[in-house]
């Protein structure tokens, strides 16, 4: 399916075109399959559909219409122990039948000696944990048979401990597995103002090659002893900053395809596609500056 007005690398439904798709949340799905709206492609975690019965069946009804991306949230690479080996099969399961264009996970821990979180929790960044988060990614990779994207994290604190910037960090995973990068703008806004970095940097740091997508979404901010806090809570439009952030990501990545993610508070349909209509602008004016270079 083609949408028009939607800009695409014109793939077919097998992979992701250079356009906006949006995370597809549960309230929305009996919609999008009454309408079929005019979007290049659709993303859903992939623990929400584990369980098989009438969710898989309207993913499977979505999936004839759209090209998936798989945005995963409990492989746990992060973790000291490593992935869950039966999480990782049962993924594998999801991923062999569903065949998404893409995969993707967070740099992030949620499990350690067999408990879960339900949290994505930071790792500091040292040459131990960039051991553990490779073995991991390489697991990862070898059990679906297909490269996986790295996100980076929002963060709110920095570990004394870390010895390596997280764009350097990130780089290191990418070129010891091969694996490829899903660069949040969002995230890295947050991460910025909560930790005093310079965003830009941070964006012309990441290896261009490697970004295969981005993710754009809101966030709130929670102001305690005369200070503000941002909270990576997808639960609002895209902020101003995040929106001009978006724009040098794609002067320094090229046409990315693109997510616009909402995830609490989850408006109306409409809503969210106006957000994916603000993000396709912005994308299809980098198109057409990279067509006229």
């Amino acid at each position: 399916m083609q949408a028009s007005g939607v800009a695409s690398s014109g793939r077919g439904l097998g992979s992701i075109p250079a356009g906006v798709g949006i995370g597809l949340r549960s309230p929305h799905v009996p919609e999008v399959l009454a309408t079929r709206p005019a979007l290049p492609w659709l993303e859903v975690h992939p623990e929400n559909y584990l369980g098989g019965g009438p969710a898989v069946r309207a993913l499977e009804a979505v999936r004839r219409d759209y090209p998936l991306s798989f945005h995963a949230v409990g492989l746990s690479v992060g973790s000291a122990d490593g992935v869950d080996r039966r999480h990782l099969d049962r993924i594998k399961a999801l991923v062999d039948r569903f065949e998404p264009a893409l995969v993707s996970e967070h740099l992030a821990w949620s499990q350690a000696g067999g408990a879960y979180f339900d949290h994505l929790l930071p790792l500091p960044y040292t040459k131990e944990s960039l051991r553990a988060v490779c073995r991991s990614v390489d697991t990862v990779q070898t059990t679906l048979g297909r490269r996986v994207l790295l996100e980076n994290p929002s963060a709110y604190l920095r570990f004394a401990v870390s010895t390596i910037p997280e764009p350097e960090f990130l780089t290191e995973v990418v070129w010891q597995t091969g694996c490829g990068l899903l660069c949040d703008v969002n995230n890295v806004h947050v991460s910025a103002h909560n930790l005093g970095l310079d965003p830009v940097a941070y964006l012309d740091a990441l290896p261009a090659a490697a970004v295969s997508e981005i993710h754009l979404a809101g966030h709130s901010a929670n102001d305690a002893d005369g200070q503000t806090l941002l909270i990576d809570d997808h639960s609002s439009p895209v902020a101003p900053p995040v929106w001009a952030l978006y724009e040098h990501a794609l002067r320094r990545f090229g046409p990315v395809p693109t997510l616009v993610e909402w995830d609490t508070e989850i408006p109306a349909f409409e809503i969210l596609l106006l957000e994916a209509r603000r993000a396709d602008r912005r994308l299809l004016d980098a198109i057409g500056h990279a067509d006229a270079a």
